[in-house]
């Protein structure tokens, strides 16, 4: 098949699935939703067969199944990639292996000028190779850079260099680096300028990540809603609320221990998939289950039911020490009133006066939950209403769906 039309395509590289729980992976979805009748815009999505967070789309409306490995969904036709599970290294090889099929793709369909869109720096190594291939095509690289993975804390000190190198090499291989972070586009510029190839510096565009603003379907009297608190313990404003990925960066032993100082009555909600081995160092150090008000209450793939319950909550927590636009804090300060941010530049460029923020040092955060307890409704709804208007203004899908039509479109962005 060869295509005759003029339009752009764009070969997206780096997410899971479309839609999943994960930030590239609603990212993918919500691009592939908003431009499924642009004449302009054609994407291939790179989807995970097997493994953790693999693509299913049985459970997504609207799919065309193509082939065992090819379907079209949002009118974006979606190649899934056969990973071996081979432990950290699975996520080098399926960027790997998605990249030789985009390029297989592109030479038998003939298509002129594609732009291969990478998101986060896993395969520096294989950088170049593929950056001159796809220049042979007339194609260009983009790329993701994504937040500091090298800073990590789960990963060993080896890995982490691997992390900052590869880091490096595919800043060095693009044609144009897309920030979803103001200070990460600085941080591009003050770590790479001048070591580009031929001492040139990366091109970088900032484009933020986007949030759903609509109110949950759900009503409070809901028999899923109704059933998931009886089940967890818990009642409406009567819980602090964290949703992400059970981390040590994400700060959660700073969260557990702060909370567990403060004399607040009300309960501690943590939405997040369990790592025990994790989980088990913070019993250690301090010992949560004695205190009932801590509650894990596992993960909510639902999405209507996971924003009410962001809705319902007396207050938000963020301790993301690690990325740019972080999705779930635009979704917090979408959905949730008071948010409680640890104190670092990426989360203060998002949220500016629409939070509250604390530091990581002892009995910081505890003093703020006490202080905030005791807030007037008049006040929390004062920082509600300039959270939304924050997130309206500045990180809406329409938006960011706009930002990369410009980006991916060749009057925007032509060839150098």
């Amino acid at each position: 098949m060869q295509y005759k039309e003029k339009v752009q395509h764009v070969f997206l590289v780096g997410s899971k699935s479309l839609g999943a729980y994960g930030g590239y992976e609603t990212f993918v979805y919500k691009l592939t939703e908003h431009h499924q009748n642009n004449k302009n815009l054609k994407y291939h999505v790179a989807c995970k067969a097997n493994g953790d967070g693999c693509m299913d789309e049985t459970k997504e409306q609207g799919v065309v199944k193509i082939s065992d490995n090819e379907f079209q969904f949002h009118n974006a036709h979606c190649f899934k990639i056969h990973v071996p599970q081979i432990g950290a290294a699975q996520a080098i090889y399926y960027d790997v292996a998605a990249l030789n099929a985009c390029c297989k793709y592109i030479t038998n369909n003939r298509i002129e000028n594609p732009i291969v869109y990478i998101m986060a720096c896993r395969i520096g190594p294989f950088a170049r190779y593929f950056y001159k291939k796809i220049h042979k095509f007339g194609g260009r690289v983009f790329l993701n850079p994504d937040g500091h993975e090298w800073l990590r804390a789960k990963w060993s000190p080896m890995i982490r260099k691997y992390w900052k190198i590869s880091e490096q090499m595919m800043v060095k291989y693009s044609d144009l680096t897309i920030c979803d972070s103001v200070n990460i586009e600085k941080y591009i510029h003050d770590s790479y300028d001048g070591k580009g190839l031929n001492g040139r510096s990366p091109k970088t565009t900032f484009i933020a990540y986007g949030a759903d603003l609509t109110l949950s379907k759900l009503a409070d009297d809901d028999e899923n809603l109704t059933n998931w608190y009886k089940e967890k313990g818990l009642r409406k404003k009567e819980y602090y609320l964290v949703v992400g990925r059970f981390v040590p960066e994400n700060s959660f032993e700073v969260m557990i221990r702060e909370f567990m100082k403060s004399n607040s009555k009300k309960d501690f909600a943590l939405i997040t998939n369990v790592n025990d081995k994790f989980l088990n160092e913070l019993e250690e150090k301090l010992h949560f289950k004695r205190d009932k008000r801590v509650k894990f209450v596992g993960t909510v793939y639902d999405q209507e039911l996971l924003k009410k319950i962001r809705e319902n909550a007396y207050a938000y927590f963020h301790g993301h020490t690690v990325g740019g636009t972080n999705p779930s804090l635009i979704e917090a300060l979408g959905s949730t009133d008071l948010n409680l941010l640890v104190n670092v530049g990426f989360n203060q460029e998002v949220a500016q006066d629409s939070a509250l923020y604390w530091s990581r040092e002892e009995g910081n955060l505890a003093n703020l939950i006490d202080k905030v307890d005791s807030m007037s409704e008049k006040e929390i709804e004062q920082l509600g209403k300039r959270a939304k208007k924050r997130v309206a203004e500045e990180y809406t899908w329409e938006k960011i769906c706009a930002q990369y039509e410009m980006a991916f479109t060749e009057k925007n962005n032509k060839n150098n």
